[in-house]
């Protein structure tokens, strides 16, 4: 039977999802061709973010709050496809996604929580299977343009090459922009779920975690700067390298590990080359190992989480949001030697501008482009679920080129 929504956006209320919404109704309007919705816990605060938008009264509302599962089980079962932006989702999570897994709905979501995840797949695969629901982690900034950017260079690997790369580096060249508040939260959740757990602690440090069944080589591992020939760079450690590396190395399993069982892959930021890279690179690796102290020490998690995460419903401006922007380079080598290199580029902040925009197009990608014959039901990364599919719809829409770097 039709379902009466193609997506509902769930989370509306929140910055990141009032901003998934505009862009929903800023491209594809309410009431046309696509039949969307908003939800979240209350429907006078769903009606503001309607008007706040500029949607017709047209666009309908539906109240559903995160710990009724009864009120998620009928959400899920009026859409063919939930997005949510209600994070952690360690703490908020798990009770949507079940019922998206169970009802045979399709579920994007913004994780960077790679502890949960792990978690999930293997409570999620067996009832996303034998009901279609293809559930999609990690659909904004972390990780897709790392994700889609591996996949992007190894499918010009096989086109130019005629094999694959047995290694793929990624350097972040530029990120402008701030950390959302969603990231911030999900940071702090996820050392406190480190801290009680030492299952948690293994998963977080273990670059396969989310294969299960799987462990591939040894990975590249240092908190330390480090020159990468391959980049002619300085480099430093990469503050989401931890969640990304996990999903790209699931894309590779996912595909049937088309890029090799000893694929090698590891992100790092860019510092320049010569004596100035090098002490850059130094100094940004010493300010990540204080980072990750005072976040290790539950005092200084309480101020940020007082001083540092916006309110509920805040962020930045949209001239702030507009005026950021990422860049990545990908940097593979063959078994025979070669390489080929590839650059990411995404217009606007990653972590709300690029991030809403992309969640938006994965969702629509997986309705309108995938049928369940090419992906069928069961837990997914957006680079083994939607590959090409996915590049196209966000080079045409969500302001993001993959280009070869020569």
């Amino acid at each position: 039977m039709d379902k009466p929504f193609d997506v509902v956006v769930y989370g509306a209320t929140g910055f990141t999802g009032r901003l998934v919404a505009e862009y929903l109704n800023k491209t594809y309007g309410a009431g046309g061709s696509l039949a969307w919705a908003i939800a979240g816990r209350s429907r006078d605060r769903l009606a503001q973010v309607r008007r706040a938008i500029g949607a017709a009264e047209a666009l309908p509302l539906i109240a559903a709050d995160a710990s009724d599962a009864g009120g998620l089980a009928d959400l899920v079962r009026q859409s063919s496809l939930i997005i949510t932006t209600v994070g952690p989702y360690q703490r908020y999570g798990e009770p949507l996604v079940r019922a998206c897994a169970q009802a045979g709905t399709d579920y994007v979501d913004l994780c960077g929580e790679p502890a949960w995840m792990a978690q999930m797949i293997p409570l999620l695969e067996t009832p996303a299977r034998a009901s279609g629901a293809r559930i999609v982690f990690s659909c904004g900034f972390d990780s897709i343009p790392f994700d889609l950017g591996v996949v992007f260079l190894q499918d010009e690997a096989q086109r130019r090459l005629g094999l694959p790369l047995t290694r793929v580096h990624c350097g972040v060249r530029k990120m402008k922009g701030k950390p959302s508040g969603g990231t911030i939260a999900s940071a702090l959740a996820t050392i406190e779920q480190v801290v009680r757990d030492p299952s948690a602690r293994r998963a977080m440090v273990d670059p396969f975690a989310l294969t299960p069944g799987f462990k591939g080589p040894r990975q590249p591992a240092s908190g330390s700067a480090a020159y990468d020939e391959l980049a002619a760079s300085w480099t430093a450690p990469f503050i989401m390298a931890p969640i990304n590396t996990k999903n790209v190395h699931r894309t590779n399993a996912l595909l049937g590990h088309p890029w090799g069982r000893d694929f090698v892959y590891d992100e790092r930021m860019l510092a320049g080359d010569g004596a100035d890279g090098e002490r850059r690179a130094r100094r940004m690796a010493r300010a990540i190992r204080v980072q990750n102290s005072l976040l290790a020490f539950a005092p200084s998690r309480a101020l940020l989480r007082r001083f540092a995460l916006p309110k509920p419903g805040e962020g930045p401006s949209a001239k702030e949001r507009e005026a950021g922007g990422y860049e990545l380079l990908f940097m593979g080598q063959a078994a025979d030697g070669r390489t080929l290199r590839a650059s990411v580029r995404g217009e606007g902040d990653p972590g709300y501008a690029s991030t809403s925009r992309m969640i938006a197009e994965t969702a629509l990608c997986l309705i309108r482009d995938v049928g369940r014959s090419t992906t069928a039901g069961g837990v997914w990364t957006p680079g083994a679920a939607l590959g090409q599919w996915l590049i196209s719809r966000l080079r045409a829409n969500a302001g993001l080129t993959f280009a070869i770097d020569t």
